[in-house]
Order: C-alpha cells, then structure tokens, then sequence
C-alpha cells in the first residue's frame, strides 16, 4: 500500500504519463505493459531524430535539448566505448512532487525511457538515483525486481543491468555534478568547476543524465512517434507537462496537463486563487503578480512572456492569509543552510541575503541592503545555487514592493507567518561551539580571519564566538588547528529543536534570527515543514 505522503494526481487533457493511475495506486509490469505494450528496441539516430522533430527538452529545470545530450554521449564515447543512462530522481525541491509520484506510481514508464537510451547507447547500465525517502527507492527496486522477474520466466525485457542509488535528501542534490559525485561515492555536492557529465560522469565514463520525468517523456515519444506524440500541447513545444501544485492551493496535487494551458485554469482546478502571488518554478523560480497570472499559460515560452521560467513545473499560489514578506525571508533562511559551504558565495553571501531580507520583514532594513547583498553572490558561485537564490530574492523584492512599504512603515503588514511555501521536515543536526583558554589567547585574530562569519574581534583583538553549523565544522577544525597559541578547541552542543511554522521571526545582533523567545543560529534551517500532499488516484478531466 503507498503511504498518504504521495501526491495525488489530476489530469487536464488526455491521461499519457499519469494512464491507468485512476485505476491503480501503483503500475506493476503487467499493467505497464497492457496500457503501453512491450517497448521495442530503436536505434540511435532514429531516436535523436525524434527527439529534434518535437524539440524534446529536459524537465528538470534547465530545458536542454535531449536530442544534443544523446549525441554528445555517443560522440564521447566513440565506437564500442562504454557509457551510462543515469536518471536524476532526487528532487530536492519542497515544492516539487512530480518525479516522486512517478518513481512511486509509474516507475516501469520511466525505466522504459532510461533502457531505450542504454540499448542506442551501448551502455553498460542504468543507475536510478532517488532521493527524499524510502518510499520511491523501494518503488523502484521493486520494478526492477519485477522484470529481472520476468526474464525469469520466459520475458522479453531488456537485459541491460539497472542499479538503483539513494543519495542524501538537499536541496542541492539534484543539481547535476552533485548527482554523480553522490553516486560515485563522494559527498554530494557540486564539483565547483563545471564538469559535463556527457564527458566525465558515473566512474569517469561518458553519461547520459536527465531527470525522471524526461526518461517517462522519451518512453511516451518512442511509443508514440513525433506526429502523434505532437497532437496536444502547442506547436513549439509539443506534449504534456507534469507541473507540481502546492502552497496555498485548496488541493494540491500533480497535475498533467498539454502545454499552452491557461495558469489560471490549473489553479482554479486545485481552488487556488492568485492571492498576493504564485511562484513559478519553485525556490530558485519568480513571483508573478496577480495581474501576470490571469494571462500566463504553461510553457517554457509563455512564462519567459510573463516573467518567470517554468523550471522543474513548480506552482506555488500564496494565498492572502499569509504574509508574504516572511514567507519569502523563510524561503532565503533556508537556502542560505542548504548551501554546500564551499565558496564565498554561499558560504558568505547566501546568509547575508538571508539577514538582509529577515531584517526587511521585520521592518528594520531596507530594499537597497538586500540589492547589495545580492549583488555580492551574482555569478560568483561555484553552482548556480547563489544565483538561483538571487533570482528568487530580487522577484520577491518586485512582486511584494507594497507589502514592504508598509513592513518598513509599521513593522509589519498584520499577517502571521503561515509556512504555507512548503519546507522538508529535517532532524536537528548537530552545531559546535568554538572555546578559548583565556590563559593562553593572545589575540592574533587568526581564527576571525579563517571562520569571519562566525567569530567577532573586540577593540583589543580578542574573539568572540557564534554556534558553527555542522556542515562547516571542517573549516572550524582547521581553526582550531591552526591557533598559533593552541587556545581554542570545538566542542558539539545540541542545536535549537526546528521553531513552529509562521512563528514569527525577528533579527537581533550579531546576525542571529529569534523566533519568538528562542535564538537560531543564522546558517540554522528556520521554518517547518509544510506537510505533504495526500491521496492518490483522484482524477479531474
């Protein structure tokens, strides 16, 4: 049985990636193969062909043309080289859904799309990498199961092995490089130099990587054919979409509808009004205006004409019984601690942009703080985490200009913080607390100069301390390494329990959020998390 905590799905339009889900909870192998038949081997150029005549796109944000993949793959590869299909299910994005409903619901439809790759390709395999769970990871070692199962017994499917990989749960697990070094055995965060994975990707070979919803979309073409395949969605951009709804929507859910569809009809099939805003294309998207929204249709064309981009198909109305303000400083807290850690940028940056918005909500700061400190990480990052974080921050700025006049006027617009922009419910993680042996310390200033962010200097040159959050308890080793008078040591302490959702949060000194009575320290998570969208099966056409 699929536990509550999967989203349910509603379809506009024809059933082609969510067929026979208003039917059964889960496709096993024999459903799969009753609703789309035993998928038949293509060959290489006839595949990429396909893909260039209906301009098939990667769903996971980027939009890259997967006929270009493809190529690039094989072209690395050479004649008889080795390569890898790997398929990116770790959607670290709270307000994403879609590729979880599809590991969990219709996991047979996305490895049909991953083999058919493999056996163009010559691959020597496939690796399914999840995220955010056990319920999608067994899914999916379920389905592969059932068609070793199969062979078994006499089956015609594929013989390319398939491995599957459970990666940490980030928000930054999902981004490409992060991917492979997780599934390589390294930590999973990005390389900090681009590295194409068409290049270098799983063990150094040459490898085809694209998110869950590409590969299910690449089964539907192959079965279809182009012209088929092209006879919903509109003429540029040809097909359905999966789009994620969530926030303050009355039901939310994933949805599938054809490209070109009216914004406001998907929110009004989820009784979601525009209220003060709706996010597009989730944490590292941009706020659209009530006004944008009545006239944006869902593709990657009509929302580039409305202002934001379509992403990964996150939808995320605000509602007006939230504040905005504070739902946007909740969003930028988080990101700034779901930061690997490794550059300035987001080492330094992110928590700035963080502070600097807090501050806005609180009525304390100003517009101009925010714009410098975004300035700061633009297109300085090693991944495009600081920039996305940017875009979302300077949206927020545009979309909510009256909201923070009136913040910077009274102190508040007389809204509580709901947490209505969802948030994953993470374990308190573990935090230090840098120590000095006042009979030894000399003042150099060496550890204000390795860990800035976390250790003040008085007029005398002595230091004071912040909690250091765990994920940069290496740099306050270091630290504590290299104190020339061997006066400092790093001790663990337990970190503050996560605060309840829209308590509401103010800044005090020294860049520390408080949440009612209680302190979090700045790079900590604030906000709860939103719950997950429950029921399965549910239908609308």
């Amino acid at each position: 049985m699929i536990p509550a905590r999967v989203p349910r799905v509603l379809r506009m339009g024809p059933a082609r990636l969510t067929a026979g889900l208003d039917h059964c909870r889960r496709l096993d192998l024999p459903a799969h193969r009753t609703l789309h038949g035993v998928m038949e081997p293509l060959e290489l150029g006839e595949l990429i062909s396909y893909a260039n005549e209906v301009d098939m796109r990667g769903r996971g944000g980027a939009a890259f043309p997967f006929a270009r993949k493809l190529r690039a793959v094989a072209d690395t590869a050479g004649s008889g080289g080795e390569s890898v299909v790997l398929v990116n299910g770790a959607e670290g994005e709270p307000a994403s859904s879609k590729d979880a409903m599809l590991l969990t619901r219709n996991p047979h439809l996305v490895l049909d799309g991953a083999v058919l790759a493999a056996e163009a390709l010559g691959a020597r395999e496939v690796v399914v990498a999840t995220a955010g769970g056990e319920v999608a990871e067994a899914s999916v070692a379920a389905a592969v199961a059932e068609r070793r199962a199969a062979n078994v017994s006499g089956g015609a499917e594929s013989r390319v092995p398939i491995r599957v990989v459970g990666v940490e749960e980030r928000f930054i697990s999902g981004e490409g490089g992060a991917l492979v070094r997780a599934v390589n055995g390294e930590e999973g965060i990005p390389p900090g130099r681009k590295r194409r994975a068409a290049v270098s990707g799983v063990d150094g070979l040459p490898t085809l990587l694209s998110n869950t919803e590409t590969y299910a979309q690449f089964a539907l073409l192959a079965e279809y054919g182009p012209e088929k395949y092209a006879e919903v969605g509109t003429g540029k951009e040809p097909g359905t979409i999966l789009l994620t709804v969530s926030g303050g929507a009355a039901h939310g859910a994933v949805i599938e509808t054809p490209t070109g569809t009216p914004l406001a009809d998907v929110l009004a099939l989820c009784e979601a009004g525009p209220g003060d805003g709706v996010l597009v294309g989730g944490y590292h998207g941009a706020w659209l205006s009530p006004e944008a929204v009545r006239t944006a249709v869902i593709s990657r064309e009509g929302m580039k004409l409305a202002g934001a981009t379509l992403g990964a198909g996150i939808i995320v109305p605000l509602g007006e019984s939230t504040c905005p303000l504070g739902e946007a400083a909740r969003v930028a807290s988080y990101l700034a601690a779901e930061s690997a850690g490794q550059c300035g940028p987001c080492r330094l940056g992110l928590p700035d942009v963080a502070r600097a918005i807090c501050a806005l909500a609180e009525g304390t700061g100003s517009v101009d703080a925010v714009r410098r400190s975004v300035r700061v990480v633009e297109r300085r990052g090693a991944c495009f985490h600081p920039d996305g974080t940017a875009r979302f921050v300077l949206s927020a700025l545009d979309a909510f200009e009256t909201e923070i006049a009136t913040h910077l006027e009274h102190g508040s617009c007389g809204r509580p913080v709901r947490g209505v922009l969802p948030m994953p419910e993470r374990a308190a993680e573990p935090e230090y607390r840098l120590e000095v042996d006042w009979s030894r310390c000399q003042g150099h200033g060496l550890c204000a100069h390795l860990l800035p962010e976390f250790v003040d200097l008085d007029d005398y040159g002595f230091p004071s301390f912040r909690k250091v959050p765990g994920f940069m308890a290496r740099e306050a080793r270091r630290a504590v390494d290299m104190c020339p008078a061997l006066a400092l040591r790093l001790a663990q302490t337990t970190s503050d329990a996560p605060a309840p959702v829209g308590s509401p949060l103010r800044l005090v000194k020294n860049g520390v959020l408080r949440r009612g009575g209680e302190s979090v320290p700045r790079l900590t998570r604030v906000g709860g998390g939103a719950p997950r969208i429950s029921g399965v099966g549910e239908t609308a056409r």
